[in-house]
């Protein structure tokens, strides 16, 4: 994996972070903590959009936000856990990776 996809990946665990906390925050800190995530979540996103395609960059940075939040739910909040829910996750995450694995990374680079 290289640095502009790392990039994503962090962006996306950052979104984990800042959704969960739009929903949880209850105080000062983790108001600020929530802002802070978001900022870096997409700092980091814009960054790797400069050097690879928006489209596939925004589309794996959503797909992974949304399954690590029902995750999260369902792990650490006690959200119920449906097999249909599971089943969704895994067909989301893998249209993210088929997405990925098909789109040429050139297509996105700045010329310089």
């Amino acid at each position: 994996m290289n640095r502009e996809w790392m990039k994503v990946f962090i962006a996306a665990l950052f979104e984990v972070c800042w959704v969960i906390g739009l929903k949880h925050a209850d105080d000062l800190w983790e108001w600020a903590g929530t802002a802070a995530a978001i900022f870096i979540s997409f700092y980091l996103l814009i960054a790797a959009g400069k050097r690879l395609p928006v489209g596939t960059v925004y589309a794996v940075f959503v797909g992974m936000g949304t399954a690590g939040t029902v995750l999260s739910e369902i792990l650490f909040f006690g959200e119920p856990v449906k097999g249909i829910k599971l089943v969704l996750i895994v067909v989301l995450l893998a249209g993210v990776i088929g997405l990925k694995l098909v789109t040429d990374e050139k297509e996105g680079e700045k010329v310089s």
